[in-house]
């Protein structure tokens, strides 16, 4: 067995990562052509499968939702032969029957980042599918779970990503929720998007620590980060559920994402792109 290589990989807070008490757990330091991830890559046991961790903002929480090495974290990963990756996020409510404390498995994004680099592939023009931006066959498994365990969930939602860190004005707040979506959050994107191109199946499962200030006069951080560690044991039930259903087959459409995108683009795939992406073509060249 290679210590250094899993299928599954969880990206989220620290708290997150201590609940799991991963066994027989070892650290990796990677680079990649997209600079180092946000932090060394934990690869232990949960269950008996061995799963990947990476803090999205670094250890001690350094790096700021626009400043996330979202490239660099993707592509680790891919590295190292992950497969799935289950997103853990904290987000606020557009909703009055989403409630603080619930959980959302959203099926929907819509991307108001402003800043950040949302493709690997900078030096050609590669078109990839991302119309359902999360994978079905996890949502399904995440949804059968929560069912088990009777917490209170949305099996659905948009997810609305905003650039942060501030969190939103009344305005913005108000509008978001005019244009029908259902929870807002800063870090999802481009996550999902670069879990699509690494042909990665990508599911969120999100927390809900607030209203956002539709309905409250501010969000207070402090409430934040209270409702974050409520929620980190529902999670932690839920992803040592969850993973071990998880089949070694993927039989979804994430595994053959780059499959018509690449296929035009090869004559234009130079070598310094090959020595670059090869991670990422390697299945098509």
């Amino acid at each position: 067995m290679n210590f250094m290589n899993a299928r599954i990989a969880i990206i989220g807070g620290t708290g997150v990562y201590e609940g799991l008490n991963l066994e027989n757990v070892r650290e990796i330091d990677l680079d990649t052509p997209f600079g180092k991830p946000s932090d060394s890559i934990k690869i232990g046991e949960l269950e008996g499968i061995r799963v990947a961790f990476i803090p999205r903002h670094g250890k001690g929480h350094i790096f700021s939702p626009t400043n996330v090495p979202y490239r660099a974290n993707v592509y680790a990963l891919k590295k190292i032969g992950v497969e799935r990756i289950i997103s853990v996020c904290a987000v606020g409510s557009l909703k009055d029957d989403i409630k603080p404390l619930d959980i959302v498995i959203p099926d929907q994004l819509y991307d108001k980042t402003k800043f950040r680099p949302n493709t690997f592939f900078e030096d050609i023009v590669v078109h990839v599918g991302f119309a359902e931006p999360f994978c079905p066959e996890l949502r399904n498994l995440a949804i059968d779970v929560l069912k088990d365990l009777k917490y209170e969930f949305h099996e659905k939602g948009i997810y609305v990503c905003i650039e942060g860190p501030q969190f939103s004005t009344k305005a913005e707040s108000q509008v978001h929720r005019t244009l029908g979506f259902d929870i807002i959050g800063m870090t999802a994107l481009p996550e999902a998007k670069l879990a699509r191109e690494a042909e990665i199946c990508y599911l969120t499962i999100a927390t809900v620590t607030d209203y956002d200030v539709w309905k409250e006069e501010e969000v207070d951080v402090a409430t934040v980060l209270e409702n974050m560690a409520k929620s980190e044991e529902r999670v932690k039930n839920m992803l040592k559920k969850l993973i071990p259903r998880i089949p070694e087959e993927r039989n979804c459409p994430c595994k053959d994402a780059l499959k018509f995108a690449i296929t035009t683009q090869k004559e234009y795939i130079t070598p310094q792109i090959r020595r670059k992406l090869s991670l990422l073509l390697e299945k098509y060249l």
